[in-house]
């Protein structure tokens, strides 16, 4: 039998179907409904400060997270470390993140296209007119906004000091 707070990680872990019908809901009660993407591989203080930081900057945080499939094209057969499952989960279990949802492709465009949010938020290591779905949402109405990084923390910083710790 699942606990509750094992209930509360499955509803914010949505299909794309449910969790447009979420949008479309939160939206029409005023609500600023703000997207982002990644790896998310672990989960680290750079992230953490970084999704909270898009929260603040609307009323509900859509996370979209790349599937392990998606993982191994762009970072190689190393990654992702933890499965999707468990990114899933432990994005999920943040108190600000209210919805997640797992994507196969290289890139979020479709998820954007089909949720349209209201703000559109990448890392600033990317420059808004080269944010994927970009053009998109600020053809919709909507705002693309970018976040400084946390510096010196990443997934495959940690990777490789935990390599050189090995060796």
């Amino acid at each position: 039998m699942r606990t509750d707070i094992e209930k509360q990680l499955l509803n914010k872990i949505q299909t794309l179907p449910l969790l447009k019908t979420m949008v479309t809901s939160w939206q029409k009660e005023g609500k600023k409904v703000v997207f982002t993407n990644g790896v998310f591989d672990l989960l680290h203080i750079g992230h953490v400060t970084y999704l909270a930081k898009a929260a603040e900057l609307g009323d509900k945080l859509i996370i979209g997270l790349n599937a392990d499939s998606s993982v191994r094209r762009i970072k190689g057969e190393s990654r992702p470390v933890n499965d999707q499952s468990s990114r899933a989960a432990l994005l999920a279990a943040l108190f600000f993140v209210d919805g997640v949802v797992i994507f196969e492709e290289d890139t979020p465009l479709e998820l954007i296209t089909a949720l349209m949010p209201d703000v559109l938020v990448k890392g600033a290591d990317y420059s808004i007119e080269n944010i994927v779905g970009g053009k998109e949402v600020i053809a919709n109405g909507g705002e693309v906004k970018t976040i400084q990084f946390v510096e010196g923390y990443s997934s495959t910083s940690i990777i490789n000091k935990i390599k050189e710790r090995k060796a």
